[in-house]
């Protein structure tokens, strides 16, 4: 598989900084951006876009429900109408910063509960496509990579969106493949052997094993690791190296 490396960048808020933003960016090649809904704020887009660009790293709007003092974990009921609205709002933020450097968004990463709701609930997928798609048909979607993942790219089709296929290296799985909540123990995947270990076999195999060792068969067009400690921007570093050899 030919796997790109994403992270979540911009997540500092005025004098509240998170992430090591600068010493990632070299080593990644997708940018999930927040753009102020979740974390992040007018600033520190700009800020994280210049680093991106200045790396050439794709540009991702990382939307979420508007939930700063919960980072965006938290559930939040929306009508379908504000799901869509929130979207768009989103991604123009992020673009008008990407616009001053002559770029701009390639994708869309919805954020924490968002994400999962988006997994969940066929009309919320529904709505963001159908945001995304009155805003630029070039912009594709990512979604975590499951067993469902033709299911969803026809859904996309309708749509005329083209679908990123995430798998999470730094996470536990259910057999049925999906992540564990970070509320389950061993959610989290902390030694860095197994991290190489489910990147090599990904990589060759393409497939990660279950909590319980079952094989999850997954298209992986990028791997997800978080980069907001220091231990995990050892891991990119680290994986970075495996999928570019």
């Amino acid at each position: 598989m030919n796997i790109k490396l994403n992270c979540d960048v911009g997540d500092s808020f005025g004098i509240w900084k998170m992430g090591n933003d600068e010493e990632i960016m070299p080593y990644i090649n997708m940018a999930n951006l927040a753009c102020g809904f979740h974390a992040g704020d007018a600033l520190n887009m700009e800020k994280a876009v210049s680093l991106a660009v200045n790396y050439n790293v794709q540009m991702g709007a990382h939307i979420a429900y508007q939930d700063l003092s919960g980072f965006g974990r938290r559930k939040i009921v929306y009508s379908l109408e504000e799901i869509l609205a929130i979207v768009i709002y989103q991604m123009g933020a992020l673009n008008a910063f990407c616009k001053i450097y002559g770029k701009s968004i390639s994708y869309v990463k919805p954020h924490g509960s968002l994400f999962n709701d988006m997994m969940d609930d066929e009309s919320i997928f529904k709505s963001i496509l159908s945001a995304i798609s009155a805003y630029d048909k070039n912009i594709k979607l990512v979604i975590l990579s499951s067993q469902k993942n033709e299911k969803y790219k026809q859904i996309a089709l309708l749509y005329g969106i083209s679908l990123i296929l995430e798998v999470y290296v730094d996470r536990n799985y259910h057999d049925e493949g999906f992540i564990l909540s970070r509320s389950e123990k061993d959610s989290f995947i902390n030694d860095e052997l197994d991290i190489i270990q489910r990147v090599e076999t990904l990589k060759e195999r393409g497939y990660i094993t279950s909590k319980n060792g079952i094989k999850l068969f997954l298209q992986a067009d990028t791997i997800c690791l978080h980069g907001s400690s220091e231990k995990n921007y050892k891991f990119i570093k680290v994986v970075s190296g495996l999928l570019n050899n």
